[in-house]
């Protein structure tokens, strides 16, 4: 029996190995270097939390953090609704859906230093596309990158632009709602705003609930298009923006360290929210079923 279960240990000790040299080892490190003042260059030098101290005291710390959560606040159930709504338009029976699916998917699988640098364009303010098409109906050029107050806006408008990429998961979930339940709503006369609260939200919850996830989690970690794009002075310097700033041009490496460390907490936090809240709002069959069968005993 003994031998057996070492047998066992050392059929898992590649994963133990890769675990404890890619992920226990990294995580030690860099909660040591989030204590410490180092340049990457030098040895380095045990500070305690003043440097969680001087971020909360760093104005351009908080206004990163403030524009991040901003976004996410908008960027994160606009892109569900978006995305949401595109895969109810495809999930129809028309001739040229399975073109408008893989359309609307392209910009998922597109890579993001392509699209970023297509957006910069677009929104140029001498020679982007959205100037000129505005240009034609009488609208002076605005600046969409240049101006502190459409900034924001511009990445919304990325970000919807990018919804396709979550429509597959909502397509998915509304393939596999049982279409008796819709019968049975049409029997007892339900109109289609009835249908959709009742029946296509419920059971699409589990998708939502996985999407506001990495939506969160996306939105919170915001770098590459918004690296490569920039904005108006600090209106488009996302958290991870400053924090890439700090390690690699300040070369504060200790500073961003604490940084890092910060946004996993707040990430965590706010995971960990979304998961209780789950309980009030997310359907499942599956424990719909257990709390029947449990009642019925």
């Amino acid at each position: 029996m003994g031998s057996k279960k070492y047998t066992g240990y050392v059929y898992i000790s590649p994963w133990i190995l890769g675990f404890l040299i890619f992920t226990v080892a990294p995580l030690i490190f860099a909660f040591y270097v989030g204590m410490t003042e180092w340049d990457t260059f030098n040895k380095p030098k045990f500070v305690g939390l003043d440097n969680y101290i001087a971020l909360f005291n760093d104005e351009a710390f908080r206004k990163a953090l403030w524009i991040t959560i901003k976004f996410a606040v908008v960027s994160v159930p606009l892109g569900i609704a978006t995305s949401m709504l595109i895969a109810i338009l495809v999930n129809t029976k028309v001739r040229g859906v399975y073109f408008f699916r893989t359309a609307l998917y392209m910009p998922a699988i597109v890579s993001g230093v392509s699209i970023s640098l297509l957006w910069k364009w677009i929104l140029d303010t001498d020679f982007g596309l959205v100037n000129l098409l505005l240009s034609k109906v009488g609208i002076a050029p605005l600046g969409w990158l240049t101006e502190g107050s459409l900034v924001m806006p511009s990445y919304l408008m990325i970000a919807i632009w990018g919804a396709g990429g979550g429509m597959l998961t909502y397509l998915a979930g509304l393939q596999d709602i049982p279409s008796h339940l819709y019968e049975a709503a049409d029997i007892d006369g339900a109109n289609a705003f009835q249908k959709f609260k009742h029946i296509t939200l419920t059971m699409l919850t589990p998708v939502i609930f996985y999407n506001l996830i990495m939506g969160i989690v996306g939105a919170m970690r915001k770098f590459g298009d918004a690296y490569i794009i920039g904005g108006a002075d600090n209106e488009g310097r996302f958290y991870m923006i400053y924090l890439y700033e700090n390690a690699f041009r300040f070369f504060k490496m200790g500073y961003a360290t604490a940084m890092a460390w910060i946004l996993f907490l707040i990430i965590m936090a706010l995971t960990m929210l979304t998961f209780k809240s789950s309980s009030a709002w997310v359907y499942y069959e599956s424990e719909v079923s257990k709390k029947k069968k449990r009642k019925g005993r």
